[in-house]
């Protein structure tokens, strides 16, 4: 029976899901063996390092990811970076089809004066930060003031947005970083605004996300009811069904506004950055409005506007993302998930993306080209496998348990590579 090698570069959801087409389509006629690289310690991509973490039911889908892990015939070389001393041209070579999955993860920028402030950041940076991502745990967040904005209006802007917002208590029972509940625990910001360019009926946020808003506990969430009132009318009588949820989920969340709290979110809709205000660091935003200039002094400032992919040599790219046809780029090389496509949809939207490219990668296959294996170029490097990552896993969610956590993340190299063994 013919065994087909397939080289996936990035474990996180776009990557798992390709491999979940791939075995899928095994039969009497082929089989699939499976590696993944992947440049950090840990897989899992976003589902580790991007999702809220007080969002647990998301982070569920990584028992999808823990099953097709299982399959004898798929290894993870993880901690392994591809384009320095293993390039693409290499596993071109030895694996019958390279499947690019390594997501968006560089922030796109405003292009506005004093973007380069401190106190000015992306989400991009903050959001691994919380995390417990390796590469960011020592960046610097400027948490010493008392007003803080977000820029965007999808649910990465709502997320960053919450985070700053909630009682830093409330996450003590979350995968949070050590290191950002404890700055967030002494963080003085007390008011958090999030802006939009656009109307409230062009806002990217996904209805479930603006639903949970009421229901949190410590926080007020104020939201202009005129401003939904306009979009509604914008709208038209047959709006888009998700447009529609979305702006009767935000009429609620006009409707039920609270002053209680110490803590605020509020929403501004059809605001434009204009210029960041400061001299060594962040002082203040100037925004343009319908009404004319609009200036809101805060400290801190995270954009929140969207991803771009990171370069890798040998791959082809274009306004952000991999230059490709259908998710083939050239030859014997494909790519999959926000890599193709920019940085849209939810999770879930990386299953069906990936089922078609993978088709498409099957329709191209005629006959394997024997023994792809990543193994005989990894001389210099540490590599945690599969069974490595499990004796982390364990030791996370061990650690996690004795306070009442889901796990307590590792985030220094070296102590991955203690714990795994390696």
């Amino acid at each position: 029976m013919p065994l087909f090698t397939i080289a996936i570069v990035g474990a996180g959801p776009a990557g798992y899901f390709a491999a979940q087409a791939l075995h899928n389509l095994q039969n009497e006629e082929r089989i699939f063996a499976i590696d993944m690289i992947e440049r950090l310690p840990t897989p899992w991509g976003l589902v580790r390092s991007g999702v809220a973490p007080d969002h647990p039911k998301i982070k569920t889908v990584a028992k999808v990811f823990e099953k097709i892990a299982a399959d004898p015939n798929f290894r993870l070389f993880a901690n392994v970076e591809i384009g320095s001393e293993i390039t693409v041209e290499q596993l071109q070579e030895k694996y019958d089809a390279v499947v690019i999955a390594t997501g968006s993860s560089l922030g796109k920028t405003l292009g506005i004066p004093g973007e380069n402030l401190l106190g000015s950041m992306s989400a991009a940076d903050f959001v691994p930060w919380y995390n417990a991502h390796p590469d960011f745990a020592d960046i610097q967040v400027l948490l010493n003031c008392d007003t803080a904005v977000v820029i965007g209006a999808g649910n990465v802007a709502m997320d960053v947005a919450r985070m700053l917002a909630l009682e830093p208590s409330e996450l003590d029972t979350t995968d949070t970083a050590d290191h950002a509940i404890a700055a967030l625990k002494t963080s003085a910001i007390r008011d958090v605004y999030i802006s939009a360019r656009r109307g409230p009926e062009h806002a990217a946020f996904t209805s479930p996300e603006l639903r949970e808003l009421p229901k949190l506990e410590h926080t007020n969430v104020v939201m202009n009811k005129a401003d939904v009132e306009a979009a509604v009318v914008r709208a038209g009588a047959e709006p888009e069904k998700d447009v529609k949820s979305n702006l009767d989920a935000m009429l609620l969340i006009a409707d039920s506004q609270k002053s209680e709290h110490e803590r605020t979110m509020h929403f501004l809709f059809q605001h434009t950055p204009k210029e960041i205000l400061g001299s060594d660091k962040v002082e203040g935003i100037v925004y343009s409005t319908p009404e004319g200039d609009v200036t809101i002094k805060c400290g801190l400032i995270v954009t929140a506007i969207g991803y771009q992919a990171a370069g890798i040599d040998g791959v082809p790219y274009e306004n952000g993302k991999v230059v490709n046809t259908d998710g083939r780029v050239k030859d014997n090389l494909y790519v999959v998930g926000w890599a193709k496509r920019g940085p849209s949809g939810v999770i879930g939207t990386n299953k069906s993306d990936a089922a078609a490219v993978v088709e498409l990668i099957v329709s191209d296959l005629t006959s394997p080209k024997g023994s792809g294996d990543i193994s005989e170029l990894l001389t210099n490097q540490v590599v945690i496998d599969q069974f490595a990552w499990q004796k982390i896993n364990e030791a996370e969610v061990a650690a996690g348990e004795a306070k009442s956590k889901p796990r307590i993340k590792l985030i220094k190299r070296e102590d991955f590579q203690k714990i795994a063994g390696v």
